[in-house]
């Protein structure tokens, strides 16, 4: 299950790849399961805004079915095979984007952005990065105006740059206006399918205008020594990524 040089060398170009039903189906069945009965029985629609903050269910953060999505499945090897060896991943992200059909009052859009830089919901001058993304998809996402995850390929190489050059901590522009005026790619796939995205690529997240809920499982995981070096990582995207400094 070893990412292959190509994979390596496209992730390096692309700052992402997807391993299309890399996810076995007995898990994606359970944890389909556990998230559609907290929507259809459990959800606040009062706190929709908060849930699409931080995360849906939050109860359900730690649970084993949901936590197997990537620590029993090829994701833990295949974010190994970039980072070396990472830091124990202990919760989940549920992000859903609910039909508008379905609301009363809209569900929050993301601006361009990258994680845990400048979030609206943050002190400007606090870092809650990572180094890679992983997210394992639980519904069919079909419809690129269907509440898709939007990303910019490449974008981490030129994120660096901008934190090299032109950003400073407390800064609160998410990502420079070039970097904004793009939509980005939607990520369209099947339940199963498992995303692999470097924590700077931007990316963004629109209204769903399609009649079913999209639903995203992500974990955030990171280099050990990422926490001393926040600020670095910003600068040099393949800190912590061994072996990956030069083409594969």
């Amino acid at each position: 299950m070893a990412l292959t040089a190509a994979e390596k060398h496209a992730f390096m170009c692309d700052g992402l790849l997807v391993r299309r039903g890399a996810v076995p189906d007995d898990q994606i069945v359970r944890a389909r399961e556990l998230v559609t009965d907290w929507y259809r029985e459990s959800m606040n629609p009062e706190l929709v805004n908060a849930y699409t903050q931080r995360t849906f269910a939050p109860e359900l953060g730690s649970h084993p079915d949901l936590l197997a999505l990537f620590s029993a499945s090829p994701a833990a090897e295949l974010a190994q095979d970039l980072l070396g060896t990472v830091q124990p991943v202990s919760t989940v992200q549920l992000q859903i984007r609910i039909p508008e059909g379905q609301l009363e009052q809209a569900q929050p859009e993301k601006a361009m952005h990258v994680d845990g830089v400048a979030c609206p919901h943050l002190d400007p001058d606090e870092l809650r990065t990572f180094s890679l993304l992983v997210g394992v998809v639980l519904s069919d996402i079909t419809d690129p105006q269907g509440g898709a995850l939007r990303y910019q390929p490449g974008g981490h190489l030129a994120m660096a740059e901008w934190f090299r050059t032109q950003w400073s901590l407390g800064i609160t522009e998410q990502v420079p206006p070039d970097i904004d005026a793009h939509a980005g790619i939607p990520l369209l796939g099947q339940p199963g399918d498992l995303l692999l995205m470097h924590h700077l690529v931007p990316h963004a997240v629109g209204r769903n205008l399609s009649t079913e809920p999209r639903v995203m499982a992500y974990f955030r995981v990171e280099h050990p020594d990422h926490a001393r070096r926040r600020l670095q990582a910003l600068q040099d995207p393949w800190l912590g990524y061994p072996g990956l400094s030069q083409p594969a």
